[in-house]
């Protein structure tokens, strides 16, 4: 499976926006986690090529409503093969 680190800035703690990447990435059949980090929410997902391309195309646009992404790094990775869900951290 493709992997892919993200980090989003912006308005996207206090707004939701794990709870809301975690019910995406249910969605679309992606595991990973999600977890705030700092002033930045940190996601690593793992999925087919097709579901991980949506993944982060939604995570990018700001999937909770009342965020404001500003920027964001996408980086290919690999996760654990045993991970068999999304979780919020």
């Amino acid at each position: 499976m493709n992997g892919k680190h993200i980090k989003v800035y912006g308005r996207v703690q206090g707004v939701g926006f794990r709870f809301f990447t975690a019910q995406f990435a249910k969605k679309h059949n992606i595991v990973g986690t999600v977890e705030n980090v700092d002033d930045y929410v940190e996601i690593y997902a793992s999925g087919d090529e097709h579901h991980l391309e949506q993944f982060v195309d939604g995570v990018i646009k700001g999937v909770a409503p009342a965020s404001i992404v500003e920027s964001y790094t996408v980086d290919d990775t690999t996760l654990e093969d045993n991970m068999k869900h999304f979780k919020t951290l």
